[in-house]
């Protein structure tokens, strides 16, 4: 192999590294995102503070084993659809009443 070749090939490896770190970036934004918008509807449905927010959501993500960007989406399903698993919820609520100073209210009806 000539002094040529192997660039080429330490470039490609390079290209596909940035490739990889690029998509893992834009995942961690979109994850940061729905993180953040279901800390946004804890701090208002539970009447928290943001810090408590993500209080809540760490210990419901601890409690029920849940990854916590999956509990951060099923809150945001929760809240356009006003589905939630029991457990979930249940575990929800204990969260803000170890957190917070009020009940969860009912769920956003249509």
């Amino acid at each position: 192999m000539g002094p040529g070749s192997s660039g080429s090939n330490d470039d490609g490896d390079r290209v596909f590294e940035l490739e990889a770190e690029v998509q893992q970036l834009k995942e961690a934004v979109t994850s940061h995102a729905v993180v953040d918008q279901a800390i946004g509807m804890v701090v208002a449905l539970g009447r928290v503070s943001p810090d408590q927010g993500w209080a809540v959501l760490k210990d419901v993500s601890q409690h029920t084993n849940i990854k916590l960007r999956n509990v951060a989406e099923l809150i945001l399903v929760w809240g356009r659809d006003g589905e939630i698993p029991h457990d979930v919820r249940a575990e929800l609520e204990d969260a803000l009443d170890r957190h917070g100073p009020a009940q969860i209210p009912e769920a956003p009806r249509d």
